[in-house]
């Protein structure tokens, strides 16, 4: 049975583009769409007053919501299969344990009861540092979030933890039929001068980048890829090209047995900046090859 994509739903206007983008996207796979919506996020939004007997407010407004979305759904792609949950847990207790049987899961960038100013919500953070399937924050300026620059951006980790990120960013370039940019970015030491040094370096840097591809271009071998080493911090590179940028892929190092946030400065900035939707992908490494 195919994983569906799912969903996290709030009813805010920052779910409406991720319910949308996540209809396009699991139209594309063939997969089903599950959209859910975690029923205890209204303590966060004050509490509401019962309306009759049986069926208190906060659960008629949390099957409106998930109804809502699905009717929204139904109109971009009635093609797409579409479910729908209400869950007993908070947002992102919710997402987290639909992530063991989802094949991503999808959230907007801002939800209900964001503070004003805030570039990416608690609960979307939350998930993209803690999931063990790929998260999707679906954020950005209207022509990333349509897709109309047909190229994906990679941002290429180093070989032994950015494997799934890169496996990932194939298969979504193939499916879409357009061009992988993989960017592999490399600093120079600030005691370092000598133009053979800095030679070196961007070497180095291509090396790591071809040897990270190689397998997952073996298994793509019709995917086009544009190989890019390029100095600078990569959060800053990264960012800068995101805005020609369908969706931007980066991974993320689980550490074996760490319940806490794990999320690289990388793709924390990526999550808050970045003109496209931004796609994380777990890789679990064991903690004695961690530093």
């Amino acid at each position: 049975m195919e994983r569906p994509l799912v969903v996290g739903v709030d009813g805010s206007d920052g779910s409406l583009p991720a319910v949308d983008w996540a209809v396009d996207e699991a139209a594309r796979h063939g997969l089903p769409l599950r959209l859910v919506h975690g029923s205890l996020w209204e303590r966060y939004e004050g509490l509401t007053p019962s309306i009759g007997p049986d069926r208190p407010a906060g659960q008629i407004r949390a099957d409106h919501l998930v109804a809502s979305a699905a009717e929204r759904a139904g109109r971009r792609n009635p093609g797409v299969k579409v479910s729908t949950d209400v869950l007993p847990a908070d947002a992102t207790d919710a997402l987290l344990r639909e992530g063991a049987n989802a094949t991503a899961l999808i959230t907007g960038s801002r939800g209900h009861g964001e503070l004003r100013g805030l570039l990416l919500g608690s609960v979307g953070l939350a998930v993209a540092a803690r999931a063990h399937c790929p998260v999707i924050v679906v954020r950005g300026d209207k022509a990333g979030l349509a897709g109309t620059h047909r190229r994906i951006l990679l941002g290429a980790g180093s070989p032994d933890t950015g494997g799934d990120a890169a496996r990932f960013a194939f298969r979504e370039t193939e499916v879409r039929g357009c061009v992988l940019d993989a960017v592999r970015a490399w600093r120079r030491p600030a005691h370092t001068s000598a133009e053979a040094s800095e030679r070196g370096h961007e070497e180095r840097a291509r090396t790591e980048l071809d040897e990270l591809l190689r397998d997952a271009s073996a298994a793509h071998p019709g995917v086009r890829v544009n190989r890019t080493a390029i100095e600078g911090p990569a959060r800053k590179v990264l960012v800068h090209r995101s805005a020609a940028a369908d969706l931007v892929v980066v991974g993320a190092r689980r550490r074996q047995g760490h319940f806490g946030l794990q999320l690289g400065t990388v793709a924390h900035t990526l999550l808050h900046h970045a003109e496209c939707p931004v796609a994380v992908v777990p890789q679990g490494v064991p903690a004695e090859t961690l530093p």
